[in-house]
C-alpha cells in the first residue's frame, strides 16, 4: 500500500504525457499539471515560430516532457481549459502558468494578458510584465484562483496568456504548462 501512496505523491502521467496528476502529501488534495502539448498554442506547429523540445521532469523517475520554446512571433496566444469536477471538493485552488524566459529574450516591453474564466463566467484578468521576471529558471505566472464546492462541482474553467496588440516580435519564452494546485 505504501508503494501506491508513494506513486500518487510523486505523480502519474495521463493523456499521452500531456497531463500529470498527483496528490499533495500534506493536504491529500489533488494537483494537476497540463503540459504545453495539452494546451492550444497559436502557431505552435510552425517551426519558424515555435520549437518543441524534451526536458527532464523533476520526478523520482526523471520522465521527459515536451515544452514549447518561442522562436519568434508577434502574436502570442496560449489557451487551455480544465473540468473542475476533477479537482478536490472544498478546496481553494490557484492556477498558474509555468514558464521560463531565456536570453536572448525580446519583445516583452508590452505586458502579457493573463486570464482565468470560471464556469460561472467570473473572469480574473491581469497583466504581467515579463521584462522584470528572472531568466533561466521556471517561474509561476498567476492566472487566478477558484474554490470548489463540497459537491456538485461541474463546468470548465479556461485560462489564457496572450499579447497581440503591441505588434512587437517576441522571443525567449518557454512554456512548460499550467499548474492547478491547492492555494498555499
Amino acid at each position: 500500500m505504501k508503494n501506491l501512496y508513494d506513486h500518487l505523491y510523486s505523480g502519474v502521467f495521463l493523456n499521452q504525457m500531456k497531463e500529470k496528476f498527483w496528490v499533495e502529501k500534506s493536504s491529500s488534495k489533488k494537483c494537476f499539471m497540463l503540459f504545453a502539448r495539452g494546451l492550444s498554442i497559436t502557431w505552435a506547429d510552425t517551426p519558424e515560430y515555435w520549437h518543441w523540445k524534451s526536458v527532464q521532469e523533476a520526478t523520482p523517475r526523471d520522465e521527459m516532457i515536451e515544452v514549447a520554446e518561442l522562436l519568434n512571433v508577434c502574436w502570442l496566444e496560449v489557451h487551455g481549459k480544465y473540468e473542475i469536477s476533477r479537482l478536490s471538493p472544498e478546496t481553494s485552488y490557484e492556477v498558474v502558468f509555468m514558464i521560463m524566459l531565456k536570453d536572448p529574450a525580446y519583445g516583452w516591453d508590452v505586458p502579457v494578458n493573463i486570464r482565468l474564466i470560471l464556469p460561472d463566467g467570473t473572469k480574473h484578468e491581469t497583466r504581467e510584465n515579463l521584462m522584470e521576471r528572472p531568466r533561466g529558471r521556471w517561474i509561476e505566472v498567476r492566472a487566478g484562483e477558484l474554490r470548489t464546492l463540497a459537491s456538485g462541482n461541474s463546468g470548465t474553467m479556461e485560462f489564457s496568456m496572450y499579447e497581440y496588440k503591441g505588434g512587437q516580435w517576441k522571443r525567449g519564452l518557454i512554456v512548460k504548462g499550467v499548474l492547478i494546485q491547492p492555494k498555499k
